[in-house]
C-alpha cells in the first residue's frame, strides 16, 4: 500500500509500506495492506512504519528513528489519517 505523511511544511514521506501503526485518540491501530476505509484522529504519540526499503529526503530523515532496516517511527503531537484504495495518507502536526 502507498503512505503519504504530510505536515504542514513539508511532505515528509511517500511509499510504498507494509504497515503503519498509528497513535488513535481511542488507542494505537495498525494499518495493513488492504483495509477497509477509514477516517480518523490523531493524538500524540509515535506513527510506526514497516516496509522493505525507505527513501527519505534529506531535508526531513531527521525527523524520523530508525528502528532497524525495516521499521521507522515519527513522533507527532496531532493529526488525522484517510485509508482509501491501498492509499493511506497521514497529516500530522
Amino acid at each position: 500500500m502507498i503512505l503519504e505523511i504530510v505536515s504542514p511544511e513539508a511532505k515528509l514521506f511517500s511509499g510504498d509500506v507494509t504497515s503503519v501503526t498509528l497513535p488513535g485518540i481511542d488507542g494505537s491501530f495498525q494499518i495493513l495492506n488492504n483495509h477497509a476505509p477509514i477516517v480518523s484522529i490523531l493524538e500524540k504519540g509515535v506513527v510506526k512504519i514497516t516496509a522493505s526499503s525507505f527513501h527519505f529526503n534529506k531535508d526531513v530523515v531527521s525527523k524520523f528513528t530508525k528502528i532497524d532496516d525495516q521499521n521507522y517511527t515519527l513522533a507527532i503531537v496531532s493529526g488525522t489519517i484517510e485509508m482509501k484504495d491501498n492509499k493511506v495518507i497521514v497529516l500530522v502536526d
